[in-house]
């Protein structure tokens, strides 16, 4: 999300930042393509006025002119008026009352409800700890109920059963009834959606609400849309009391328009962004961190959880002891660490949080993010022996040509990545010899020769 505004945005920034002085004439131009780029980024216009004049009206006062740095204070107030009409801070859901709390999820049809609600529930059983139920209310589309009932196995949440003979409002009462005595913390109604806002649909998502009586009632809208999301957004907040939005595939979204129009337009927070179809694809919106993205500051807060979160922590301890006790590192642990980095989403996913990312040309962005090397190599490795991932130096010519037959590749490919491997056991073996010293010349020494031999460039 945000790559072609954060693409048009740093050039802008790029020019300011090391300016000694700014005059009035610098800020007016700064401004102008600050508000060609959030146009072009498909941002609602009165959310475009607003901004640009705040960020003006701050500019040219005492703020930047006085500094130091001016051109370091002018990027800080455009992050500071960035964040502030996303929101300024997390929001957080309000569970604090009697169980069940039930949240009641509304929005058109095929903006991702029923996987948010998926998403929503293994999010709050994770990192709320919460005893979870599901529900669907959805009596019009076909097999709505029974993929909500396989989402709510693979999360592992309780699933209350209905069928499309009975009224919505009567499932819902049933579905508390059910989950108070199942001891349930937080009850999660998926309902109908349509292809567009009409009277009929306003009025069954009210009696709805009336018969739910949700403690939040959340707007799940597709961030691909763009203004179109927040008109609707606010179409729905005018309906229904919304206490919250849920912007779905931003991971398709390279604009990001939705994202800087809902919360201005609605008045109403987004409190969590969907990215891709797996379960886990689902992050709390802090817009002071999404505005640093957006100025090509990176997000490492966010990098840093997603680490902490999906990471096998298992798996990472034994591979730190049987560095530490000099034992050599192989095949096995190499697929280990590639399905890890695949679990976080691939390199697109950890690459979308780093700074300095605007200064990549576009195609090199798109090459590793698209990149299939990773899944590759996992399928390589898979077509090895367990005594070839134990003891690589059985890898000869032929073993090697049997290897790229069995997974699908070529022998080159086989020997790429073999070097790499080559690489990260040197780097593991450094490791093991001088601690944390010796880890950083590793990964110096893996960074050279990947810009040596036409990798992607150092970011700045």
């Amino acid at each position: 999300m945000f790559e072609s505004l954060t693409q048009r945005l740093s050039g802008t920034i790029e020019r300011l930042r090391g300016r000694g002085r700014l005059t009035e004439e610098n800020i007016r131009e700064a401004t102008r393509e600050v508000r060609i780029a959030l146009l072009e980024a498909d941002v609602a216009l009165p959310v475009v006025q607003a901004l640009v004049e705040r960020i003006k009206v701050r500019a040219v006062g005492q703020e930047v002119l006085k500094s130091l740095t001016p051109g370091q204070a002018l990027i800080k107030i455009v992050r500071d008026e960035l964040a502030t009409v996303m929101g300024s801070a997390a929001s957080d859901l309000n569970l604090n009352v009697p169980a069940p709390a039930v949240i009641l999820m509304a929005g058109l049809q095929g903006a991702g409800k029923t996987t948010t609600v998926a998403k929503l529930a293994k999010h709050l059983k994770e990192k709320r700890r919460k005893k979870v139920m599901v529900v669907s209310a959805d009596v019009y589309r076909p097999a709505a109920i029974e993929q909500l009932r396989t989402l709510a196995q693979q999360v592992d949440v309780l699933f209350f059963a209905s069928s499309a003979e009975q009224k919505p409002e009567a499932i819902v009462r049933a579905a508390i009834e059910d989950a108070r005595r199942s001891y349930a913390d937080v009850l999660i109604v998926d309902t109908a959606g349509r292809l567009a806002i009409d009277e009929a649909m306003m009025d069954e998502i009210k009696a709805l609400h009336a018969a739910a009586r949700p403690v939040e009632t959340l707007f799940v809208v597709d961030s691909m849309t763009g203004q179109d999301a927040a008109t609707t957004a606010k179409a729905f907040s005018e309906a229904l009391p919304l206490t919250g939005v849920v912007l779905t595939k931003t991971d398709g979204d390279a604009r990001g328009g939705a994202a800087l129009s809902v919360r201005y337009i609605t008045g109403k927070p987004i409190k969590f962004i969907g990215v891709g179809e797996k379960p886990d694809g689902l992050d709390v919106f802090h817009p002071e961190r999404v505005a640093s993205r957006i100025l090509d500051m990176g997000d490492v807060l966010s990098l840093v959880e997603q680490v902490e979160s999906q990471v096998d922590k298992d798996k990472a301890q034994k591979l730190a002891e049987k560095v530490a006790k000099g034992k050599k590192f192989d095949l096995n642990d190499m697929r280990d660490q590639l399905e890890q980095m695949q679990n976080m989403g691939g390199i697109g996913a950890l690459m979308d949080k780093l700074p300095g990312l605007g200064q990549v040309p576009e195609h090199l962005k798109q090459q590793v993010a698209g990149n299939k090397e990773v899944p590759r190599m996992i399928a390589i490795i898979g077509s090895m022996t367990k005594k070839e991932r134990r003891n690589p130096a059985l890898l000869n010519g032929s073993r090697r040509a049997r290897i790229a037959k069995g997974s699908g590749t070529q022998p080159s490919d086989v020997n790429k990545l073999m070097k790499q491997f080559t690489q990260m056991e040197k780097m593991m073996s450094k490791l093991g010899r001088g601690g944390m010293k010796g880890m950083m010349r590793g990964m110096k020494g893996m960074m050279g020769a990947m810009g040596g031999r036409g990798g992607m460039p150092p970011l700045r």
